[in-house]
């Protein structure tokens, strides 16, 4: 029974050892990837194709990666506990190399805003958009927007005839297959 005890006292102290942070440790992996295919989808967009929007109503593609660049800006800053990041100056009329620019830089704010950022912080208070919230509700704001960002982007390159980033891993996977070069 004493090294029942034992052997239970030990995994319930163990535990928080490997999983101090199991949500910032998520975010932080993820936005690396996030990255990656959000500014690659931003990239594969022809300059002149940035002002395409898929029916009057919708927005331009360009309007789409400044608003992602204004997200990624404002919701890391307050995350960070730091004031509000650059590109103020932005236009959602900019050129194509400037918008794509200012989404690399964005996430790297958001990279570094998360770099120590610990679990035991997301109940701190954050000023988001000009409301009071939590740098916790922040994060669920902006991981989650990441994927609706995503999927837009996708969809609008889609639409213009363009695989979007994930979708040519897949397809380039498939093509390796059928030649017997599968790698992953």
């Amino acid at each position: 029974m004493r090294m029942f005890a034992s052997l239970l006292l030990l995994s319930l102290t163990a535990v928080p050892l490997f999983a101090q942070n199991p949500t910032t440790d998520a975010v932080r992996q993820m936005v690396q990837g996030r990255a990656k295919n959000m500014t690659a989808a931003a990239d594969l967009m022809p300059a002149d194709k940035y002002s395409f929007k898929p029916t009057p109503a919708q927005e331009t593609f360009a309007h789409m990666q400044f608003h992602i660049v204004q997200a990624n800006n404002t919701l890391c800053s307050a995350i960070g506990g730091t004031a509000s990041a650059e590109d103020k100056d932005l236009k959602d009329t900019d050129p194509k190399d400037k918008i794509v620019a200012a989404m690399r830089r964005s996430f790297d704010v958001c990279t570094k805003a998360l770099a120590d950022l610990k679990d035991s912080n997301l109940g701190e208070e954050a000023t988001v958009f000009g409301k009071k919230s939590s740098k916790g509700a922040a994060l669920l704001t902006m991981s989650g927007g990441w994927g609706d960002h995503y999927a837009s982007q996708a969809m609008y390159l889609r639409l213009n005839g363009i695989l979007p980033p994930t979708a040519q891993k897949a397809a380039n996977a498939k093509d390796d297959k059928k030649k017997g070069e599968y790698k992953d």
